[in-house]
């Protein structure tokens, strides 16, 4: 299991070597991913790793972290890996955690919110993060200072909106399900403020915030795998992401994406 450790420094010429490495590789493992999208073959090969409930790995997913993890090895064979299929290789001090198919119940449905995550992550935080959504070819990357969107040829910055009030504020949850009832109540305390709330997203609703197009997203029960990748992304779009008591959220659990400063010191007092 990963867990926190002394950052090791990293200089800006290896972030943007880093950087420009996880787009390359997250946007491979995608394009193979689409084989198997909207066939019966993305439901072929489902294993349920859970007893007591649901939660699917499909052949996709196990293919797309392989083909990462191959990448890793051959270019910084003395860094460690992290994938939610296949676990943690322990190495230098510096990270790669991956989420082949974040989405994955999404993905076997046939709809558009998922994508594949890598991130890099340093020891506390992630320092560089990427999103790609193949099916619609979409990458998001980030670097905790800058973020960005490649679709097709066309590369933009992205930064989050300007909303700075709750009660005009789009939030946006995958789901309620995955919180206790404690959790669910403040869930609600929030989204009775706000002026629209939306259920659905995945990784792809904090691509949304760091967009400006929603402006509190929100998750629950997440494991790092789940959102480092989205944390330099975030970040470098001048947003605001912690855990629902104001922590690091590099470790997962209950997160809490807001556009800016202002309006995520309101979704925290809504949630703590």
């Amino acid at each position: 299991m990963l867990s926190f450790s002394p950052a090791v420094s990293i200089n800006p010429e290896e972030i943007s070597e880093y950087l420009a490495f996880g787009k390359r590789v997250a946007v491979e493992a995608g394009k193979a991913t689409l084989q198997y999208f909207r066939t019966t073959a993305a439901v072929m090969q489902l294993d349920n790793k859970k007893i007591d409930g649901f939660d699917p790995v499909t052949l996709a997913d196990r293919e797309a972290e392989l083909i990462i993890r191959k990448r890793i090895k051959q270019t910084y064979p003395s860094h460690g890996i992290y994938g939610e299929e296949f676990g943690l290789e322990p190495g230098c001090g510096l990270t790669w955690v991956i989420d082949p198919i974040d989405g994955t119940r999404a993905f076997m449905s046939g709809m558009l919110h998922w994508g594949v995550l890598l991130a890099l992550f340093d020891g506390e935080n992630p320092v560089v993060g990427v999103l790609y959504q193949p099916y619609t070819d979409e990458l998001f990357f980030g670097d905790g200072l800058h973020a960005g969107l490649v679709r097709g040829e066309l590369e933009q910055t992205i930064t989050t909106a300007s909303v700075d009030e709750l009660e005009q504020a789009t939030t946006c949850t995958t789901g309620v399900e995955w919180l206790g009832l404690a959790e669910q109540a403040k869930y609600h305390q929030l989204a009775e403020t706000a002026r629209l709330n939306r259920i659905g997203g995945d990784c792809y609703l904090f691509a949304l915030v760091a967009m400006g197009q929603i402006h509190v997203g929100l998750d629950g029960s997440l494991n790092p795998y789940d959102i480092q990748a989205l944390i330099p992304i975030i970040r470098g779009a001048g947003g605001v992401i912690t855990t629902w008591d104001g922590g690091n959220p590099s470790l997962g659990g209950h997160v809490v994406a807001s556009a800016n400063q202002s309006l995520h010191a309101q979704a925290l007092e809504k949630l703590r």
